[in-house]
């Protein structure tokens, strides 16, 4: 049952109030609104405004930039990480590499101790699993696509790490004070452990605040 819409009967507070509720549903429903329609709308603008605040927060994120070393302690260039939905991105630009296909990934330990840089541990894995984006019990979170160098020893390209993050989780690449970077002399085969038999650790780069 509605209110009564009458003014001539708005004689208590009671009737006042449906008087008024009355008149509120009428306008709302002139311009098309209904409670339904209005439940979501309401939904639609808090959906928005958390997607906004989402991608304000990742772009808000400040890059961190790694000085990549060989075993000799030689600068190979660097890596930009940033923050994205899809994982960490990794710009690299780098030098004094052999041409070809190589492995990169994420280290548990924040440590370069050349030359064999045994220091930077396994992959980072807190979910221990098998090792390779293509093995059906992994991957480790520290592992991502190769890379290729060009003929003249440099790579200027881009590779995410799905895995991982730059927040405050078990999956960041800041976790127990940081990480390390590590490229490897060939390429990750992306299924066989421990880090698809891509050879020996060329380079390093530790990954902090």
């Amino acid at each position: 049952m509605t209110c009564p819409f009458a003014m001539s009967a708005a004689k208590t507070n009671n009737t006042r109030t449906c008087v008024l509720h009355d008149f509120r549903l009428k306008i709302e429903s002139h311009l098309g609104y209904t409670p339904t329609t209005m439940r979501l709308q309401n939904k639609i603008a808090i959906t928005a405004a958390l997607v906004i605040s989402t991608a304000i927060s990742a772009s808000a994120q400040k890059a961190v930039k790694v000085e990549l070393h060989d075993g000799q302690g030689n600068s190979v260039g660097t890596a930009e990480l940033s923050s994205t939905p899809q994982g960490v991105k990794i710009n690299l630009n780098l030098k004094n590499l052999s041409p070809g296909e190589h492995a990169i990934h994420v280290h548990g330990v924040a440590k370069c101790e050349g030359p064999a840089f045994t220091t930077a541990g396994g992959h980072l894995n807190p979910d221990m699993k098998h090792h390779g984006l293509m093995n059906p019990e992994g991957p480790h979170a520290g592992d991502m696509p190769n890379f290729t160098v060009s003929a003249d020893g440099t790579a200027k390209t881009t590779v995410v790490a799905p895995g991982v993050t730059m927040g405050d989780d078990p999956h960041s690449v800041f976790t127990g004070g940081g990480t390390a970077l590590v490229i490897h002399a060939m390429a990750d085969d992306m299924k066989s452990d421990p880090a698809g038999n891509s050879g020996a650790r060329v380079a390093c780069g530790v990954i902090s605040k």
